[in-house]
């Protein structure tokens, strides 16, 4: 079984909460719904906002540009790459992201966590 990925996005000091924020592999709308299933977005709205992109039983095909685009912000991305064998894990490259928004200075971070199994 492999791990699960848990892709953060924060943002922080935005004039408002973002409406909706969308999620990306690849530049391609993540499909909740799709066969592959283990995929889920949990997003709470506030002064700082955050949204979490879990993908369970992480496999090669889930490496890739993961993108957070809030619908008041620019997007921001991370890479991630899902290693195989003996002990499965996923690595990501980038990290917290800073994003000036035109009104004030706005933060937008990208965490990742992985949950062994």
């Amino acid at each position: 079984m492999g791990s699960t990925i848990n892709l953060t996005c924060v943002v922080q000091h935005s004039p408002e909460p973002p409406p909706a924020i969308r999620w990306t592999h690849n530049d391609e709308e993540i499909n909740y719904d799709s066969p592959r299933g283990g995929v889920s977005v949990i997003t709470e709205k506030g002064e700082m906002t955050t949204s979490h992109l879990l993908v369970q039983k992480a496999r090669a095909p889930d490496s890739g540009r993961y993108t957070c685009a809030p619908a008041n912000a620019n997007p921001r991305s991370v890479l991630v790459h899902v290693l195989s064998g003996e002990h499965p894990a996923a690595m990501q490259h980038g990290g917290q992201l800073r994003l000036q928004y035109p009104l004030s200075a706005a933060l937008l971070s990208v965490i990742v966590t992985l949950m062994g199994c």
